[in-house]
């Protein structure tokens, strides 16, 4: 799997949506990544809120911190704050992919769902080479409205929920009225 991964070419610039539930879920997915990803040329690396529950796991798995302090992804500022953090992520990977968690815009959607989707729409238009993981819980998710909720699902390129050790699909398509009737 190593040797795919890094003779995959050209880099993609994937964009994934995780939605999990909670920490147990999200640390076992942050282990299995570390052992596709490690010996790889793949840049390992997060941006996280301070004192989140995964920042121990990370922190054990030596990937790179990306979060730029003092944390201040909110208000007005917020999405200059985000935009230097992707841009710091960017920089320390010296041009390698990223493999990269941000558990910023969790932060960010606890408080605002409305501002995290605003710093979604602003990264999907200028994705990083790689791939960028942006997990959201399913409690923030819920609290949204479903407008908004399709839409986060339809930026982002593939949808895993995370249950447990186990990782799920979720595929989105528009569809007809009629099709209900048809299948």
């Amino acid at each position: 799997m190593e040797q795919w991964l890094d003779k995959k070419a050209p880099t993609p610039h994937v964009h994934d949506l995780l939605i999990y539930s909670d920490e147990k879920s999200i640390d076992s997915f942050l282990k299995v990544l570390d052992r596709m990803t490690n010996d790889t040329e793949w840049f390992r690396s997060y941006a996280i809120p301070p004192k989140h529950n995964s920042e121990k796991t990370l922190l054990k798995l030596d990937w790179f911190n990306g979060t730029i302090k003092p944390y201040k992804p909110h208000g007005k500022d917020g999405s200059k704050y985000c935009n230097k953090v992707i841009q710091n992520i960017v920089k320390s990977s010296e041009k390698r992919p990223l493999c990269c968690v941000d558990f910023v815009i969790t932060d960010v959607a606890e408080n605002s769902f409305s501002h995290a989707m605003e710093l979604e729409k602003t990264y999907d238009n200028t994705r990083a080479p790689g791939l960028m993981f942006c997990p959201y819980k399913a409690n923030d998710l819920i609290k949204s409205d479903i407008t908004n909720m399709i839409e986060l699902f339809l930026m982002h390129d593939r949808i895993f929920v995370l249950k447990n050790d186990e990782i799920y699909k979720l595929h989105i398509t528009k569809e007809s009225i009629h099709k209900i009737f048809l299948n």
